[in-house]
């Protein structure tokens, strides 16, 4: 009975009264204070900044009361070098005044890479090895070979690449791939007394690929091979026997003019003829 007569005195009331008063002043000046700290209500459109240079986009982003960072970049011929390639939040977006825009610049040089050795791989592994080093699956063109679908070769600009050469990431590399052997046999050409240049391109036009190359004791230095002749090669030349496209021709090279053959040895011709067996 004491308590309750003590609820409704002046006294416990008059203090009732200050503790709710003090409790609504706090809660505006909160809702005040937040409403101040986080603009409420007041938002900014951002700009498109793409194509901007950080100049460009810091002289763009002060006026309007936002700030930025470069968080990445990348390399693009689709772009200018230098510039903004894409921005987080993007453009047309709203925001808060003082909101950081994070920004994906393209790269002024582009990244150089090695080239990594796709031959001897399969087409799928060779793919998948391009696209972990930022290449581009470029042509591909198919050669009579054992290895059905795999990799004989890489190119670059029509040229073959070699494995470690320094190349732009994002470079295109076609593909040369093996078709398997056909059931189509080719002649043998005879390549002694050739160079071996001029070897490889007969053994190219008789569908056939150059397997072992092999150097004598004639040779000093590597200078020496631009006046080598073959003077030896496998299988021999044999007009009445053929081979399935695609195989390989194994030669010797040498200086010494007395290993090839007596002048009345005929030289095979480029008549090249193919049988479907």
């Amino acid at each position: 009975m004491d308590f309750l007569r003590f609820l409704i005195t002046k006294k416990f009331l008059r203090h009732l009264g200050l503790a709710a008063a003090i409790a609504i002043i706090l809660l505006l000046g909160t809702l005040l204070w937040l409403k101040i700290y986080t603009h409420h209500g007041k938002t900014i459109t951002v700009p498109d900044l793409t194509g901007l240079t950080v100049e460009e986009v810091e002289d763009v982003s002060s006026s309007r009361h936002l700030r930025f960072e470069v968080i990445d970049s990348v390399f693009s011929n689709e772009m200018p070098r230098g510039t903004v390639i894409k921005h987080n939040p993007s453009g047309n977006s709203r925001v808060k005044k003082n909101r950081k825009i994070f920004l994906t610049m393209n790269a002024v040089n582009q990244e150089m890479i090695a080239m990594p050795q796709l031959v001897g791989l399969s087409f799928r592994q060779a793919k998948l090895a391009m696209q972990n080093a930022g290449l581009i699956q470029g042509t591909i063109e198919y050669r009579p070979d054992y290895a059905k679908n795999n990799v004989l070769q890489q190119k670059h600009n029509d040229s073959v690449i070699k494995e470690g050469t320094e190349i732009t990431k994002g470079s295109v590399i076609d593909l040369v791939l093996g078709m398997g052997l056909s059931s189509s046999t080719t002649r043998i050409p005879n390549l002694v007394g050739t160079e071996l240049e001029e070897a490889r391109e007969i053994i190219a036009r008789y569908y056939l690929n150059l397997g072992a190359v092999t150097y004598d004791e004639s040779f000093q230095d590597a200078e020496d091979s631009l006046g080598a002749f073959i003077w030896r090669q496998y299988p021999e030349f044999d007009e009445f026997r053929r081979l399935n496209m695609g195989m390989e021709m194994d030669i010797w090279l040498s200086l010494d003019s007395t290993l090839l053959p007596r002048p009345d040895s005929t030289l095979f011709g480029d008549d090249t003829e193919i049988v479907d067996e």
